[in-house]
């Protein structure tokens, strides 16, 4: 029997920390996570001036280094 724990990488939602024991997470397990909707379009901040980065449902990102997300709701036109 073991008592070793898993690594827990944090990482944040809308400004919002969430954590799990996996390095990497697909755009719909964070917002699984994050509890965001699923029709929401999710974003990786990113540094400096980086344009922040789309996340797909099906794309992998890591979650190792504290990574950022926001998650914007559909546009509305009319």
């Amino acid at each position: 029997m073991s008592d070793v724990k898993p690594v827990l990488h944090h990482f944040y939602v809308d400004g919002k920390e969430f954590e799990t024991a996996k390095d990497h997470l697909t755009g719909l397990e964070i917002k699984n996570i994050a509890g965001v909707p699923g029709n929401y379009q999710l974003f990786q901040e990113e540094t400096g001036d980086l344009p922040d980065k789309a996340i797909s449902d099906g794309e992998t990102v890591s979650v190792v280094r504290k990574e950022h997300f926001f998650a914007v709701p559909p546009a509305t036109f009319g």
